[in-house]
């Protein structure tokens, strides 16, 4: 049947596929990847010959047209990132929108995402939670921090290692020293690790370990127990 399939490849561990998965990626006309190279990796490690073309936040608003008309004229696709789920801090959402407007059916396979993993770990409420994402690296970044500072559910944000001691400073001067985070690097990978504390904690933390790998960072939410003892 033609059909968009969003389908979620590991974040690290290649093992963290699922059948369905593989058996999508097999059977499809086509798979668009956010990197060709990345994803050659992990098709070839699975047998997977598939035809594969290039399909990132550089090229797709050229591209999404094309493809939905490929859907519309009776091929399947199925558009992976370079790990995790796509659409989330990946390209996928013009793509969908755009086969959504069009009346084209999109299945979105459940699986791997860094996110979740990191919330669960981290010790925090799951119950209620906001994924940010990556802020805004310049403009806009200290307002949506401002915004969250008052938010009383657990955050969720990606970083770069570039960039974690900078967004932790900052996050210290409007949310305060005491709050504390969670934060996880290389999830699934052989030097996973997860750092728990408070945000000075952390910052020195990272300032005596050179940080590598790609960060994902929970914060506590306001008015959480720590805080309230704090009172």
């Amino acid at each position: 049947m033609s059909k968009l399939y969003l389908v979620p490849t590991p974040i690290g561990n290649l093992a963290d596929i699922t059948l369905r998965a593989i058996e999508v990626l097999k059977s499809v006309n086509l798979i668009l990847a956010e990197d060709t190279r990345t994803s050659s990796f992990l098709l070839k490690h699975y047998g997977i010959a598939t035809p594969l073309k290039s399909h990132h936040k550089f090229n797709e608003h050229k591209t999404v047209e094309l493809i939905a008309e490929r859907i519309s004229q009776g091929e399947s696709v199925a558009l992976i990132t370079d790990a995790g789920t796509p659409g989330i801090s990946d390209p996928g959402f013009l793509l969908v929108r755009t086969c959504v407007e069009k009346g084209l059916e999109v299945e979105c396979l459940p699986g791997a995402t860094a996110l979740i993993p990191a919330l669960v770990m981290s010790g925090f409420p799951c119950d209620r939670f906001v994924f940010e994402g990556f802020l805004p690296q310049k403009k806009g970044r200290s307002k949506r921090l401002e915004a969250l500072r008052e938010e009383e559910r657990s955050i969720i944000l990606y970083e770069s290692p570039y960039r974690i001691v900078k967004l932790l400073e900052q996050m210290l001067a409007v949310f305060g020293p005491q709050r504390r985070v969670s934060i996880s690097r290389e999830l699934t990978k052989l030097h996973e690790e997860t750092f728990r504390g408070t945000l000075q904690q952390a910052i020195e933390h990272f300032n005596a370990k050179p940080p590598k790998g790609e960060f994902v960072v929970v914060v506590e939410a306001k008015n959480s127990s720590a805080e309230s003892e704090e009172d």
